[in-house]
């Protein structure tokens, strides 16, 4: 991803800014979430905010930058705040796909409506501008929802389970990182996260960037 810089500069400087917000808006409403649910402790921390800065992690971005995978500082909640910790993590965990997911739907239906208005050269611009948040935030929220610790999808699977199979599912949750590492490890010239992700953002990525003057 670094060496689009030198290729493409004007692409890798609206991929970044992309990023930056896709991510701001992933933390953010993970922290706004727990607030609502009793817990503070991403509040008191500044984390219900979009400036980009309270939410990156260097390690990751350098990891984003140089191997095309990363991640953002995670939010941090106290579960005794909560007055359902089982149920409430798992509804601050959806927070951030879910967030990711609905700008990407508004952004989509801003084109749509330029499209409607027909407005073809703001439409274009928007595309342009739009299109690599859109991507972001689709990529982004639909790789959180993977049921793999430390992703929020097995925080999510963990709270719709009943009390007994959570146990059971929250002991899987210190083989996460080996799990992951073996999905992100490429095999030959690609990866099992390719192979599960690629797919799936084919199918759904279409459906939030219209074509331009239709």
């Amino acid at each position: 991803m670094l060496f689009s810089l030198f290729s493409n500069p004007l692409s890798f400087l609206f991929y970044i800014l992309s990023l930056f917000l896709a991510l701001s808006i992933h933390e953010s409403a993970h922290a706004w979430t727990a607030d609502r649910l009793g817990d503070p402790t991403a509040r008191l921390e500044g984390r219900i905010s979009l400036n980009p800065i309270r939410h990156i992690d260097i390690s990751g971005l350098l990891f984003m930058l140089f191997f095309g995978f990363g991640w953002g500082k995670p939010v941090m909640f106290d579960p005794y705040n909560l007055k359902n910790p089982r149920k409430d993590a798992a509804l601050i965990s959806l927070a951030g796909p879910a967030s990711n997911i609905l700008c990407a739907l508004l952004l989509s239906l801003l084109i749509r409506l330029f499209n409607l208005l027909s407005l073809p050269s703001i439409a274009t611009i928007g595309y342009l501008v739009l299109g690599p948040l859109i991507t972001i935030n689709i990529t982004l929220g639909l790789f959180n929802l993977l049921p793999i610790h430390p992703l929020d999808g097995f925080k999510i699977v963990g709270g719709i389970l009943p009390s007994d199979k959570a146990e059971e599912w929250y002991g899987l949750q210190r083989y996460g990182m080996i799990f992951l590492l073996l999905l992100i490890i490429p095999l030959g010239s690609t990866s099992m996260l390719d192979t599960i992700m690629q797919p799936i953002v084919r199918v759904i990525l279409p459906l939030f960037l219209p074509s331009i003057g239709g």
